[in-house]
């Protein structure tokens, strides 16, 4: 069966077309492309997946896109208000370009409707949870998906206790137990846990009441929360390498906004560890994770209690998925490139 995916970005969308043997047999980066002219060049695909950010509490597994199920992604929009309305839209382009052909939407959130109770849950008040759904949903469930399915294949067997990392311009991290997320930072909506790009990350929630309180406009709160904090907000740009560059040059904003970056991620990985109880293996993807060694290298030697060494060697040589494990290391540290596009297409093809 050979699967076209769409994984639409708040401004990007990449889309491939894999085999049955999930060989890439073509990609675009679409953004502002039409998908009609984006498939065009294609051979045509048997199916379509497409990546949807948010399935809220009704998807908790890949599902055959109809009438009914179009109509209640519309209405989970606003818990994904960057994300869902360009899936939405990429879904109507495909339905276009490629009639007749079956789609199936594949959830980021899906991967953690196995949080426990007491992850999910926020201690607010019951009214606001039930009517609502005021709860954790937690992200990147299609990156983690994929991660741990390829840990496994690389180690032999699905780590026990696994924290995984996706570090990119979004960022969260996963306490895997057994192939199953029981916890992770990302919460109600993708802003909560880590530094990001261009978002907070963990705040006071005090503070942006405070701003309303004092004449900022909730939108203009909102949007500087999603698009002018993290990296950006501390260092000036969003971008890890310019980051780097700059520290390099001793630029003391971007020298802060590391330590400010590695002090949240320390953080939150041990907080995965200590969900997990212990830890058996470490796995880097994302952008950052994959291809930034000095992060892996500072979240290493921060985590050297629980056991993580890794080659400095091996680490900076790292291209692909790569074991990067230091010879007297106990818990095993991976880097493995992110292929949501592999695990969108194997949630096709086991759900037509």
């Amino acid at each position: 069966m050979r699967v076209l995916t769409v994984n639409p970005g708040s401004s990007s969308l990449k889309v491939s077309l894999l085999d049955s043997g999930d060989t890439l047999l073509a990609q675009d980066s679409g953004a502002g492309h039409e998908m009609a002219d984006v498939v065009a060049g294609m051979p045509r695909p048997d199916a379509v997946g497409i990546r949807f950010v948010h399935g809220g509490t009704d998807y908790t597994a890949p599902v055959r896109i109809d009438a009914a199920v179009t109509e209640r992604l519309h209405e989970l929009a606003d818990l994904a208000p960057l994300h869902q309305p360009a899936s939405l839209h990429a879904l109507a382009e495909i339905t276009g370009a490629l009639p007749g052909v079956p789609a199936v939407a594949c959830f980021d959130t899906a991967f953690h409707a196995t949080l426990p109770s007491a992850a999910a849950t926020y201690a607010l008040p019951a009214a606001w949870r039930e009517r609502y759904g005021l709860r954790r949903y937690g992200f990147h469930g299609l990156s983690f998906s994929y991660a741990t399915r390829r840990a496994a294949g690389m180690l032999g067997a699905v780590p026990g206790r696994m924290v995984v990392c996706h570090l990119g311009s979004g960022a969260s991290l996963c306490a895997v137990a057994d192939g199953r997320s029981i916890d992770t930072t990302m919460g109600f909506t993708p802003l909560e846990g880590l530094v990001m790009a261009s978002r907070a990350g963990s705040i006071d929630p005090g503070i942006p009441l405070w701003l309303i309180d004092h004449g900022l406009d909730p939108a203009d709160v909102n949007r500087a929360l999603e698009r002018d904090s993290g990296l950006r907000g501390l260092a000036g740009t969003g971008d890890m390498r310019r980051v780097r560059e700059l520290a390099g040059e001793r630029d003391a904003p971007a020298l802060a906004a590391l330590d400010v970056y590695h002090h949240r991620l320390r953080a939150c990985a041990a907080a995965m560890t200590a969900s997990l109880g212990g830890l058996d293996a470490l796995v880097f993807t994302g952008g950052v994770g994959e291809h930034d060694p000095s992060v892996r290298m500072r979240l290493a030697g921060d985590l050297a209690y629980l056991g993580v060494s890794i080659d400095p060697g091996r680490n900076g040589e790292a291209d692909g998925d790569t074991d990067v494990t230091a010879a007297d290391a106990s818990v095993r540290t991976l880097v493995i490139e992110a292929r949501e596009d592999l695990e969108i297409a194997a949630g096709v093809r086991d759900h037509l």
